[in-house]
């Protein structure tokens, strides 16, 4: 007769499993402008901020599901103020929806990132040209300051600038690549993945990881960024709100737009 015995594994129905920390790059707006970008933060206690106005369209909240945060947003949007958000589909009665935009969170995973000779840095200099370019393409919002948020490389043809690429959010280890665009005339030549290669370059010396965003809509630059080294990560949804208050007028948002 066997007389060995089994050691009883560990009972664990009925328990639930601990949640899971969320991640940085989950609201990235908020670590952002929390730690790297907290120059330009506009604040509100410690639960919402916001991007001084000529800087960046974003406001973020500590925490989605804690109504104190909504409340010190409202503070800073004031009455039917707009603000911008993503990873929040629903808000606290109140607030409206005033728009929607199904987004894709793309990280990098195999990217060769490497300088571009032919790459110049843009400065405040440059904002004029820049913005021209912006309008033209509509790679996403783009204000006179935000050129301040990190470097951004363009290629210029006989000294007009025809694509440009640069650094946006700065959660912490990572970075945002943004305003990636190329004049219509000037497609087709590869200039997008050299300045985007370029970028993330400068942002891999400094011990950071390269991530973007793009709209759902937009296979073909899903396509492209996954042909280069990027791989999706996350489906998050950019969200405009207007905060509680009288609801007459009709703001233009282009917050929108990711």
């Amino acid at each position: 007769m066997s007389t060995s015995t089994t050691t009883p594994s560990p009972v664990t129905s009925g328990i639930p499993a601990a949640p899971a920390a969320p991640h940085v790059l989950d609201n990235p707006a908020w670590a952002s402008l929390s730690g790297a970008h907290a120059a330009f933060a506009v604040r509100a206690g410690g639960r919402a901020a916001r991007y001084a106005p000529d800087v960046a369209v974003f406001s973020a909240i500590s925490d989605p599901a804690d109504p104190r945060s909504w409340d010190a947003l409202r503070s800073l949007a004031g009455s039917d103020g707009i603000v911008a958000l993503s990873g929040v589909l629903t808000p606290p009665p109140g607030w409206e929806t005033v728009g929607s935009t199904p987004g894709v969170q793309l990280v990098d995973t195999s990217l060769r990132a490497e300088p571009a000779p032919e790459a110049v840095l843009l400065g405040p200099a440059d904002v004029p040209e820049v913005l021209e370019l912006i309008e033209l393409t509509k790679p996403g919002p783009f204000l006179p300051r935000t050129v301040e948020l990190g470097t951004y490389l363009g290629i210029r043809h006989r000294g007009r600038l025809v694509a440009m690429a640069g650094e946006r959010l700065r959660p912490p280890g990572w970075t945002e690549i943004s305003a990636v665009c190329t004049h219509p005339g000037f497609r087709g030549r590869g200039l997008a993945t050299r300045l985007v290669r370029a970028v993330a370059a400068g942002i891999r010396d400094r011990g950071d990881v390269p991530f973007l965003h793009t709209a759902a809509e937009n296979t073909g630059a899903i396509r492209l960024y996954e042909s280069i080294g990027f791989t999706v990560r996350h489906r998050p949804f950019f969200m405009a709100f207007r905060a509680p208050g009288s609801a007459d007028d009709t703001d233009d948002i282009a917050a929108t737009r990711i």
